[in-house]
């Protein structure tokens, strides 16, 4: 199950997952031609995947989709929540209660109720891969992303609880936080020439692009990664090193 899988890192993922044998749920909220799209490309390629609608804002969402894959395939054995809430980009000069405390809830409560749904079917199979997306700005501040970078160190957090309490049933939770990704939401929201400049500051002088991610994915999502947990995995281009 991949959340946001219409395009940018969602649908990069779906693609890498699939040609590595996955069965592919492209989870999308309102970009039916693009997940469609998605789909047919991996299909057409020899890959087994579907296109399913549910906003991870709305539990009963969210429910039907996880028994839809349940009848279908048998249950979810990765979730990667890669959706995108919306969020503002303002100082905290101008920022609001409701546009901090709702980030925060929001991104929150996603990630709290698809896991809900498909961690007590993972316990039972004593496995599971859960991958979260984050970003470099939950440690990293940036002029303008505070409700971003606060709600995704939230999450940050809560994956660490989540991994540490899952493990002993072979289930990981893990985090992915690339620097700014080209051709995503986030970017369109800034001047290309503020683009630019993100890129640039990068040692290897660019942006990280949505397949890249989608690489660093794919390795906790396989068995290889049995023995790693709740961890942050920065995919920058050596922009922060810790």
């Amino acid at each position: 199950m991949i959340t946001g899988a219409s395009r940018g890192i969602g649908a990069a993922t779906a693609r890498v997952l699939a040609g590595r044998g996955f069965r592919v749920a492209v989870n999308y909220r309102a970009s039916a031609p693009e997940a469609e799209e998605v789909v047919a490309a991996i299909t057409s390629a020899g890959g087994d995947a579907v296109a399913i609608r549910a906003d991870v804002t709305v539990p009963e969402e969210i429910a039907a989709m996880a028994d839809d894959i349940a009848q279908r395939w048998g249950g979810v054995d990765v979730l990667v929540h890669n959706a995108l809430i919306p969020f503002a980009v303002t100082s905290f000069a101008d920022l609001t209660w409701e546009q901090l405390g709702g980030k925060v809830n929001a991104e929150l409560h996603a990630a709290y109720m698809l896991t809900k749904a498909v961690v007590p079917a993972m316990i039972s199979r004593g496995y599971g891969r859960l991958i979260f997306l984050s970003t470099g700005l939950s440690r990293r501040p940036r002029d303008g992303m505070i409700a971003l970078g606060t709600a995704k160190a939230a999450l940050d957090q809560f994956v660490r609880y989540v991994a540490l309490e899952l493990a002993p049933h072979g289930i990981t939770a893990n985090l992915v936080a690339p620097a700014t990704v080209g051709g995503t939401a986030v970017t369109g929201q800034l001047t290309p020439e503020r683009v630019r400049e993100l890129g640039a500051e990068a040692p290897m002088g660019r942006l990280v692009t949505p397949d890249e991610v989608a690489l660093a994915i794919a390795f906790l999502a396989s068995e290889d990664s049995g023995f790693t947990t709740g961890h942050y995995l920065p995919v920058n281009g050596g922009l922060a090193m810790d």
